[in-house]
């Protein structure tokens, strides 16, 4: 392992100060355990966006904090759901009168923590309502969409939500706008080489230098194929095929379009990845109306990518597009 890292057990900590640090406006660390990242001030009235999920993957989840953006955030350790209390003092904190929205990726560690997370709060009569994200189509077939992990489609669910909130919308609408997302939202990854966790000191999975794997999750759950590298436009094909089997894309659609890389892999591949998606979509004779190229929900230094399709309307448009900010996010 090589990593510029001290002690493994210090590095979710050590890595949670740095951010507040050297984002002093967007960050800051609190929580009885240290373990919840959020903003330095809320909008009164405003509904809260919370979120909460393993460390490892920046930006997602803590990564989303700020303005338009999530209101706080509970932290896990590397690849692991976060505790409960985080979880009810990131509610706690984001309550300011009208209600908390919780967007939760689709594991389970992350489901239950926050379903006992909105009990408590609810104790409080603190109002809380929850999102599902379960976007990536690698896990589980149509008929089992329940099952799916929540990936990449994370941002997109987030983002929604939070300029729902940011707009001043109740409770109700920002819930129904970001189960919109989340019901619209589609994205499957391929990996090309494994991650490796730093309290663990070894690769999580083992994948020759010559192979890659369709489908595969952020935390190295096994994915659809394993098979030899190819050509990335041969690569594209494959994830659309399932993308657009999955959820018909017809013709006029309005499309967002994010290409993430999972830790390791240059943006200039990434930008390689988006001109396929491009010549695809446009032999569809659909429109992307707004993309995203970068790392965006990463798995610490897995090489490989993922594509995320999110099918559009006008105010999941509107919405994706209005001002947000943070180090990891200017619109």
């Amino acid at each position: 392992m090589k990593k510029l890292i001290n002690r493994p057990e210090n590095y979710v900590d050590e890595v949670l100060s740095a951010m507040a640090q050297a984002h002093p406006d967007h960050f800051v660390v609190d929580g009885a355990a240290g373990r919840m990242l959020r903003r330095p001030e809320l909008t009164k009235g405003k509904v809260g966006v919370v979120s909460g999920g393993g460390f490892g993957h920046i930006p997602v989840f803590a990564g989303y904090v700020g303005n338009g953006l999530l209101d706080a955030c509970a932290v896990g350790d590397v690849f692991a759901s976060p505790d409960m209390n985080p979880m009810l003092e990131s509610i706690q904190f984001a309550n300011t009168g009208a209600g908390v929205i919780c967007i939760v990726g689709n594991y389970g560690g992350d489901r239950m923590n926050f379903d006992m997370a909105g009990e408590m709060a609810e104790m409080e009569d603190i109002q809380s309502t929850k999102v599902i994200v379960s976007d990536d189509v690698a896990a589980a077939g149509p008929d089992e969409a329940e099952k799916r992990r929540g990936v990449a489609g994370f941002v997109f669910v987030t983002k929604i939500a939070g300029a729902a909130a940011a707009a001043g919308k109740s409770l109700a609408e920002v819930t129904t706008l970001a189960q919109k997302a989340a019901d619209n939202v589609r994205s499957v990854g391929v990996a090309l080489s494994s991650c490796t966790v730093p309290q663990a000191g070894k690769p999580t999975f083992d994948i020759a230098d010559d192979e890659m794997e369709i489908g595969m999750g952020i935390h190295g759950e096994p994915g659809v194929r394993r098979g030899k590298l190819r050509p990335v436009d041969a690569i594209v094909d494959e994830m659309m095929d399932m993308l657009v089997a999955d959820k018909p894309i017809a013709a006029g659609a309005r499309i967002a379009v994010l290409v993430n890389g999972l830790g390791a892999t240059p943006i200039e591949e990434l930008y390689l990845v988006f001109r396929r998606i491009k010549a695809r979509l446009d032999d569809l004779e659909a429109q992307i109306a707004f993309h995203l190229i970068g790392n965006y929900a990463t798995s610490m230094e897995m090489a490989g990518a993922s594509i995320t399709l999110l099918h559009l309307d006008d105010d999941l448009e509107t919405l994706l597009k209005a001002p947000a900010s943070n180090p990891f996010w200017k619109v």
